[in-house]
């Protein structure tokens, strides 16, 4: 939107890499998105996909790039295996089309010198997530870090400028982009599922059901998972899990200050929920240590 708008430099396209298993809420968004911003601009949105994530976990047939899943071990121990989704299903389809924009696709190899600028929406209240992306290809650029926050007229913007932004543009209500059974989501999140999203949420119940043994392919190839897996962190079926329970990060958001900005607490802490190419929101990264046979 600050492209189109001038603010910021025209884009030449934006890149949207589709998990196949996004909320519908989120498609709806890049529709009125595409529609009502990047056309007017002429900003072309690339959709692109590796696959559905969730057909890929069930489908015996099919590789499969495991989910941070919580595991209950068979001596009652707990463990995690390892995050693979976000490398294959949002980054390796990113990568791709932008080696084609270049005119380099893959084997060709992209010559030193030649990348592409590549914007990422960090906040101020986030800067320690702000990283290159370590591809010679790829520059990370975080626009938002060069504006004047309207509220304190310091350098960068904070997640309520870009708030107030939305707001007074008419875009209020902005979904989060995650996948519908990301283990990541906190109890907040899969209340919402619940609540407000029964079809979805009942997928996501039914999906994790289905996981209870691992992934299609290593049980049919006779690598069964050595536990049980869970989407949620209590490692209960997720039907019966306590999302309904107010976790301290939840009760943090609620603490602000007489002037209504987020508790400096949080700034630093940002948000754990979600995931984006680059700047994964998923909490402590997961080690080998953590990972189930």
């Amino acid at each position: 939107m600050l492209s189109a708008n001038g603010t910021l430099p025209r884009l030449d396209g934006a890149i949207f890499s589709d998990t196949g298993w996004e909320p519908a809420a989120v498609y709806e968004h890049l529709d009125r998105l595409e529609a009502e911003v990047a056309k007017p601009a002429s900003i072309p949105i690339y959709r692109v996909s590796a696959g559905n994530i969730r057909r890929d976990a069930l489908d015996p047939a099919h590789r499969f790039a495991s989910m941070p899943l919580f595991i209950k071990n068979p001596d009652g121990g707990d463990g995690m295996t390892r995050r693979q989704c976000t490398a294959e299903y949002k980054l390796k389809p990113i990568k791709k089309k932008v080696r084609h924009l270049l005119g380099y696709p893959h084997p060709r190899p992209v010559p030193r010198g030649v990348y592409a600028e590549q914007w990422i929406g960090i906040s101020r209240d986030e800067f320690g997530r702000a990283k290159d992306s370590g591809i010679g290809y790829l520059k990370s650029i975080f626009p938002l870090l060069d504006l004047v926050g309207s509220a304190d007229g310091r350098e960068g913007w904070t997640r309520d400028d870009c708030l107030r932004y939305l707001k007074a543009n008419g875009w209020e209500s902005t979904p989060k982009s995650a996948c519908i059974g990301c283990p990541f989501h906190g109890n907040a999140q899969w209340r919402q599922l619940r609540d407000h999203h029964p079809q979805e949420w009942a997928d996501a119940v039914d999906f994790d059901h289905s996981i209870r043994a691992g992934n299609a392919r290593g049980n049919a190839n006779g690598k069964p998972l050595l536990g049980e897996a869970y989407l949620h962190r209590s490692r209960l079926p997720l039907d019966r899990a306590p999302i309904d329970r107010v976790t301290a990060h939840e009760w943090g958001k609620q603490q602000t200050d007489i002037f209504g900005q987020i508790a400096d607490a949080e700034l630093e802490q940002g948000d754990p929920d979600g995931c984006s190419p680059w700047t994964c929101r998923s909490g402590t990264p997961v080690t080998d240590t953590d990972t189930a046979a």
